[in-house]
């Protein structure tokens, strides 16, 4: 026996094996790369090494495996001095689908002969198919493992309908808790077979319990109804999402955005264009499970997904697939929308409004129906604006496609393009059954713009305001209604005005083995409007190029805020002036309108690199439609200064 053989074997490993607790629980030893902290018989020393001529793929984003390619190299350790009965313990961890092959890895001290556990393509083809090197399947191999999942724990073996129909139902239920296994992907966290199992084990959600609740009772079918209409949308979206992810995939294929965006939005068009279907099938839901407490939440959410089965015509999906291509408008500037809904308007955050909304109670039995679970992937919860949001709340109903968890801190933008956010807003507005009050627009800044932004001039504030603020006209008078009942004001112990805000936002969970002090990805930032009054008839296309080119022409920033207030007695005459003027508007002067305009159209011919991104005829009609909405607002004001009061009206007669 040679001394190499005596002292035991060197191993480079790449994959999961670089975690020494994992190491430690194969094999009962452990590793470090400090020569100090070398014990004989418990930690081994490493050192970080380079294989040449492979790459790490990992297409089913539980393991990695290298892959011979010529120009590639994979990083991780040589462990030194492996003894026989260890290296047999990770040949049985390994499996099959690995082979242990000696190998030269590359060390700061030189060349160093090791074993390696390999996987040659022809064994990864076999299990993972052609396309296994391309790591974008990750989200579609776990989706796979997902299906299998309820194919053996929800009625397995069987193959009818019904049971088909049971086990989305069962996944619908469990939609969020799929999220969250999925936006893993998104970091460094692998799911592991045991952490699906646990996660997609949990138990469903019922409504058995609130059959017993009087408050509840007044509320209880129009819940069901909402409950039966969000499947039908997301059973929409999942048909779209699998028959024509390839299409989809091709109009919107950057990963950076939330990729359900398009599939989402078809799916809402079909289901607003199609009101009448949709509501007789709420009707016959109810007809057919009357809520005498026999049923339980799934039964409804069957009933939903077998209708939406019925219902869905891949020809209107292509049409619509049609429509999006020959409308797309993509830009450089990463968007995203908040919206909310509540049929008690403002007052919906008020205290004691029990029972002023005869339709929902405030929301107040979202959770209780499931709903934050059924309406994740337009990132649904309610929203008390207590930075606090728990079950049982009332509040608004706020919906933000693209969030990944409900405090918003983890999330992907919307999309690039203004029509496709356009066409989201207006679609979302007019699906959900609540009256529409309050939109949140953001943006997206680039690097050179953090910390160094300015205060939006007064002027531009106005016309902002004019063109989304929410104006109304009551008899001879006009207002701007995001401001009459302090809609964006807040009061802490100093008011300020919650007109623009920047915020920092991840698209990426961050990695738990990193380093302190280090993350999986570097924060965003977002200036977020939130001066936008909702209503499904605005078209909101010019405003959302309007403020994308503020933002790239003069870099605007928070306003305004208590400390800015405090520290400028001109800021607090400006919001004094600004408050007085949005109780009673003048018109906006052409000067300022002029030097309005000027700023988008600056930023828009430079969103990319002191050049348009945007087609010119585009910009051009951006520009017009801009202009037009402001003299709209001039007009209205002027029309209503000229007209006689009731009170002059009635003398005259």
């Amino acid at each position: 026996m040679t001394s190499s053989e005596q002292q035991g074997s060197n191993l480079f490993v790449y994959g999961s094996l670089r975690e020494p607790s994992i190491f430690e629980s194969v094999c009962g030893l452990s590793f470090t790369l400090k020569p100090s902290r070398v014990q004989p018989g418990h930690t081994l020393f490493a050192e970080l090494a380079i294989l040449n001529g492979y790459r790490r793929v990992s297409p089913d984003n539980v393991y990695f495996y290298a892959i011979p390619e010529p120009a590639a190299k994979i990083e991780g350790f040589v462990i030194y001095n492996l003894p026989d009965e260890a290296l047999r313990e990770i040949d049985r961890y390994e499996g099959k689908l690995y082979e242990r092959e000696t190998v030269t890895v590359n060390t700061a001290n030189g060349p160093v002969q090791a074993f390696a556990y390999l996987a040659s393509p022809k064994s990864m083809k076999k299990r993972f198919g052609d396309r296994f090197h391309v790591n974008l399947i990750h989200e579609l191999w776990l989706r796979r493992r997902i299906e299998r999942f309820f194919e053996t724990h929800t009625r397995p073996g069987e193959e009818s309908m019904d049971a088909d129909i049971e086990r989305r139902a069962r996944r619908e239920l469990l939609g969020t808790t799929e999220r969250d296994l999925v936006i893993t992907h998104l970091g460094r966290a692998a799911v592991s077979d045991y952490t699906l199992e646990q996660e997609l084990s949990r138990p469903i959600p019922s409504i058995r319990h609130l059959y017993s609740n009087p408050d509840v009772k007044p509320y209880f079918e129009n819940y069901i109804h909402l409950v039966v209409k969000q499947v039908l949308l997301n059973q929409f979206e999942w048909h779209l999402y699998h028959r024509f992810r390839f299409e989809l995939n091709r109009l919107c294929p950057n990963r950076r955005y939330y990729t359900r965006i398009l599939s989402i939005l078809i799916a809402l068009r079909m289901i607003n264009a199609n009101a009448s279907v949709v509501n007789l099938v709420l009707r016959r839901c109810l007809e057919t499970l009357p809520a005498d407490g026999t049923y339980d939440l799934i039964d409804y959410v069957k009933y939903g997904v077998q209708a939406a089965d019925n219902i869905f015509d891949a020809r209107v999906a292509r049409s619509e697939i049609s429509r999006i291509r020959q409308n797309l408008q993509p830009g450089l500037v990463p968007m995203g929308a908040e919206m909310e809904l509540s049929n008690l308007g403002y007052r919906a955050v008020a205290k004691n409004i029990e029972n002023e909304d005869p339709v929902f109670d405030g929301f107040r039995y979202f959770s209780d129906f499931a709903l934050d679970v059924l309406s994740w992937k337009l990132g649904g919860y309610i929203d008390n604006h207590s930075g606090e949001p728990e079950p049982g709340i009332r509040g608004f109903l706020e919906l933000a496609p693209g969030r990944l968890n409900i405090l918003g801190e983890v999330s992907k933008p919307a999309t690039d393009d203004p029509w496709v956010l356009n066409q989201l807003i207006r679609e979302t507005a007019s699906f959900y059954p609540a009256r529409p009050h309050s939109l949140h627009l953001s943006f997206q800044l680039r690097r050179y713009q953090i910390g160094k932004q300015t205060l939006l001039p007064l002027g531009f504030v106005q016309c902002l305001l004019a063109m989304g603020g929410g104006v109304r006209k009551e008899g001879n008078r006009i207002w701007v209604s995001r401001m009459e009942h302090d809609e964006i004001i807040r009061y802490r112990p100093t008011e300020e005005l919650v007109f623009a805000q920047t915020s920092r936002r991840r698209w990426r969970l961050d990695d738990p083995y990193l380093e302190e002090g280090r993350c999986a990805s570097e924060p965003a930032y977002v200036q977020q409007y939130k001066f936008i009054r909702l209503d499904p008839q605005i078209n909101y296309e010019p405003l959302i190029l309007a403020l994308k080119g503020i933002q790239l022409s003069i870099n605007p920033g928070d306003y305004l805020t208590a400390e800015q207030m405090a520290a400028s007695p001109k800021l607090r005459q400006e919001y004094a002036d600004l408050k007085a003027w949005a109780a009673r508007p003048d018109p906006i002067d052409e000067k300022t309108k002029q030097a309005f305009l000027s700023a988008v159209y600056d930023g828009l011919m430079h969103e990319r690199h002191r050049r348009p991104y945007h087609k010119q005829h585009y910009i051009e009609w951006v520009m017009e439609a801009i202009n037009t909405q402001i003299q709209n607002f001039n007009e209205l004001v002027e029309k209503t200064r000229t007209q006689p009061s009731a009170e002059a009206s009635t003398k005259q007669i």
